[in-house]
């Protein structure tokens, strides 16, 4: 880029400069021959006068002829310049000829080429010089950058690229990179995070389901192997929705979908789900994404709620509303983030293996993302108040 940049504008001030010394000699030497030829016809002129006077003799450089010759008002021949007056003295017509030198407005030509000629491939090498300095200067950012990013690893995501003090493109590029560089970080710790966490969390019920199977018989493994196939099925979601996997493009009746996930029994027959649904809420996306989230909100619910839980679909303009409310404990307010962090688990003091696995909340907003929506923990007082919007369909 550095060359190209030189090469592009030493050739472009080349250009100029052959243009602008064509058209200065031929200005030049057009002006000189004017002036020569104007001076010709002074004399002319005044020679004139004076051979109608009588006045003495022709003065050098100046011509009697006949009249009868041709008197072309003026010519060049032989480096001069010859200009022709006619006059009528005693009788006789005559035409009074002048000739000037052009000597001198060759020699200013010459001189001036003489100047052109070594000045201009001379200014031509200090145009690329001080290109190829500048530009050098203007990429030494660059320069810094691509080494520092030719250092970075995944084992040293920690490390950002110089940004210089200007207010530049480069400097936006650098602050862009510096961006790029965070949200990657995020990423590769979050799914180390995500790696580390998953890990524990099949080696929880694996052990236990061994020393299980070893002294308790079937019936209390037969609880851990379904605990561990919801945790794979779970992972496998995420992951998936990780990818980013297209989701079916089909028209679903969320309010049927609604109705039928609150309505499923669960593992708490005591705790009372209350049903407020709207007909006819009809929204894009996927069935079976649609059920899990409202299945995780409704199951989250009911696993922290002390006797109800109340569940209400609702069109908000141009969205979906659908919002999980429970008696229980609530959320604290610093929470409110987090608690769609996966593998997160408020009461730090439950067992691993007698509640869920962190993942359900963080499903759900995946879910509610990936259809565009959102979802997010409304303040609430007494229990926990949960928010899935979802956009309809526009008009056909």
């Amino acid at each position: 880029m550095r060359l190209r940049t030189t090469l592009a504008a030493t050739l472009t001030v080349a250009v100029a400069l052959a243009l602008a010394s064509f058209a200065l000699l031929t200005v030049l030497q057009g002006s000189l021959e004017r002036s020569a030829r104007d001076e010709a016809a002074r004399r002319a002129k005044a020679e004139a006068v004076a051979l109608r006077r009588n006045d003495g003799d022709a003065a050098d450089g100046v011509r009697i002829v006949g009249g009868s010759e041709p008197a072309d008002a003026w010519r060049k021949e032989k480096g001069y310049v010859v200009v022709n007056e006619r006059v009528t003295a005693d009788g006789r017509d005559m035409v009074v000829q002048v000739r000037t030198s052009l000597a001198p407005a060759k020699d200013a030509i010459k001189a001036l080429r003489n100047l052109l000629v070594p000045g201009v491939p001379a200014l031509l090498l200090l145009v690329a010089l001080l290109t190829w300095v500048s530009v050098g200067r203007v990429l030494k950012p660059v320069s810094a950058i691509r080494a520092r990013m030719a250092e970075i690893t995944v084992g040293d995501l920690g490390r950002r690229v110089p940004e210089p003090g200007s207010r530049d493109e480069i400097a936006a590029l650098a602050r862009t990179v510096n961006a790029t560089l965070d949200r990657l970080q995020s990423a590769v710790e979050r799914h180390k995070r995500f790696v580390a966490d998953a890990a524990h969390e099949l080696r929880s019920p694996l052990a236990i389901l061994r020393t299980r199977l070893e002294l308790a018989g079937p019936g209390e493994a037969l609880t851990d192997v379904e605990r561990l196939q919801r945790l794979t099925a779970d992972l496998l979601l995420l992951a998936r929705l990780d990818a980013g996997e297209p989701l079916r493009d089909e028209e679903v009746d969320l309010g049927q979908v609604v109705a039928e996930e609150a309505a499923r029994p669960r593992p708490r027959p005591d705790v009372a789900v209350a049903l407020d649904v709207a007909a006819d809420v009809l929204v894009t996306g996927s069935d079976d994404r649609l059920r899990r989230l409202v299945a995780n909100l409704v199951d989250n619910a009911v696993r922290h709620a002390s006797s109800a839980v109340a569940v209400r679909l609702a069109v908000d303009g141009p969205r979906a509303v659908l919002e999980v409310t429970d008696d229980g404990p609530g959320i604290p307010a610093e929470h409110h983030a987090t608690v769609f962090d996966r593998f997160t688990r408020l009461d730090e003091a439950r067992a691993r293996d007698t509640g869920g696995s962190g993942l359900g909340l963080a499903i759900a907003r995946e879910i509610a993302t990936a259809h565009g929506g959102t979802l997010e923990v409304i303040p609430a007082t007494p229990g926990a108040h949960l928010r899935a919007e979802i956009p309809l369909p526009g008009p056909r």
